[in-house]
């Protein structure tokens, strides 16, 4: 069982290797030193083909449900996520995804204008609602990201604690840039800057190339390293998973025992060890602390919200129109000299440049409004994570952390009460452990 991640890992590496090859077919010569831009997005499909997409990850969602619950079974996970990484990854190419959704769903509520696409609407949706009754199954063998990652971990190690904590903060924040961008019509980010595209379409520029192979090297040793630290889809499958109908559990109901192996297994820092009842003093102490922190909510808010305003005209820098904008004042007042191509395509246009500026300030008033809750969000996310780390309960055994578990079902194996289960062939309860684990 060792060795087949390793041989999908080579299998990957065979697939993605002619990538960057040469193509199959000489392209055509154009004059006045035109380049070939980079493809990067996969061509339109017919929309019977987006039910299809739809269908499979219902189905998709349904089995990872039913292995991570009911089944509890490591290999059949196995070979799920080697299914969703060949047919959402190298088939569909990594599009359309539930990550890069949230930007479509972010749009369509800022934009009246803009159609939100039925499959978009579809893999946004499905995963939380999945999230809410069985945690995170999404992550745990249908996501492509999480699949690439979870098979090229060969020799996991611990994160400490220390750096998990605030690298952790990093997804929440860049979903919160993410959703400002999408929705002021700026940039789709998430979509821009995924890691891992480049290598199921087979394209793309070679800084995220770089990139790409840097993320997958790390994810040889750090648990799923995009998932952990940028993903800003699981932000949201954190917050919903932890409400689940149904979560995971590492002996299936039965009485630990506490060897800790479950917790050597765990790559993602997702199983808490028992902690010990607080002391009276420091338990005082603590709802003093947090008793603050309830005070001190609006000031957070206020504080996010007044620093993200004033960085508001950095921010809507990111947007192109306001930069072409700015070139052309500093063009037309003389402060540079020449043209850029996006100046020199303007002015090819014959469009005066008023134009460019009343976009550029509607762009702007835009930014400005939603920087007010960037900020807020931004506030809240810091909030909450000096509430986290005030809030200190006490339980008695090994237990599943639901915002941060991928269902990947490693604790399972490595439990030893599971492999009793095996050895007597008894059959679980609901959301028990299964005969036939892996």
């Amino acid at each position: 069982m060792r060795r087949f991640p390793a041989l999908v890992a080579i299998v990957l590496v065979a697939v993605c290797g002619p990538a960057f090859a040469e193509q199959n077919y000489p392209p055509p010569e154009f004059s006045m030193g035109y380049e070939f831009p980079d493809v990067f997005m996969p061509g339109p499909r017919a929309d019977w083909a987006g039910y299809v997409d739809i269908a499979v990850l219902a189905l998709a969602l349904g089995l990872a449900a039913y292995l991570a619950h009911r089944r509890r079974s490591r290999y059949g996970m196995v070979l799920l996520t080697v299914f969703s990484l060949l047919y959402f990854g190298f088939y569909r190419k990594g599009c359309i995804c539930a990550i890069g959704a949230i930007q479509n769903v972010s749009l369509a509520l800022a934009d009246p204008g803009y159609a939100l696409p039925v499959a978009a609407g579809a893999f946004f949706l499905l995963p939380l609602l999945a999230a809410l009754f069985f945690g995170r199954v999404f992550c745990s063998g249908v996501c492509p990201l999480g699949a690439i990652q979870e098979i090229v971990l060969l020799r996991p190690v611990q994160v400490p604690k220390w750096l998990d904590g605030p690298l952790s903060v990093l997804p929440a924040l860049y979903l919160g840039f993410a959703v400002l961008l999408a929705a002021t019509g700026s940039a789709f980010i998430i979509c821009e800057y995924d890691p891992f595209v480049l290598f199921f379409r087979l394209s793309g520029p070679l800084m995220m190339l770089i990139f790409g192979v840097v993320m997958l090297l790390v994810a040889v040793f750090v648990g799923r390293p995009y998932c952990r630290y940028a993903c800003p889809y699981g932000v949201l499958l954190g917050l919903v998973s932890p409400a689940a109908r149904w979560k995971v559990s590492i002996t299936g109901g039965d009485e630990c025992i506490q060897c800790h192996l479950c917790a050597d297994a765990c790559p993602y820092g997702a199983i808490e060890a028992p902690v010990l009842p607080t002391p009276m003093g420091d338990r005082r102490r603590g709802k003093r602390e947090l008793t603050l922190l309830l005070v001190l909510l609006p000031a957070f808010l206020m504080l996010g919200a007044g620093l993200a305003r004033l960085s508001s005209p950095m921010l809507a820098r990111a947007d192109s129109r306001v930069r072409l904008a700015d070139r052309l004042w500093l063009e037309e007042a003389g402060h540079v000299e020449g043209q850029t191509e996006a100046s020199e395509a303007f002015d090819t246009q014959g469009r005066p440049t008023i134009e460019a500026y009343a976009e550029a300030a509607a762009v702007r008033g835009a930014f400005d409004r939603g920087s007010w809750w960037l900020g807020i969000w931004i506030g809240l996310v810091f909030w909450a994570r000096m509430i986290a780390l005030s809030i200190r309960r006490h339980h008695d055994d090994y237990r599943v952390n639901a915002r941060d578990c991928v269902a990947c079902a490693r604790c399972f194996r490595a439990c030893p009460l599971e492999h009793t289960h095996n050895r007597n062939g008894e059959l679980p309860s609901a959301g028990g452990p299964a005969e036939g684990t892996q």
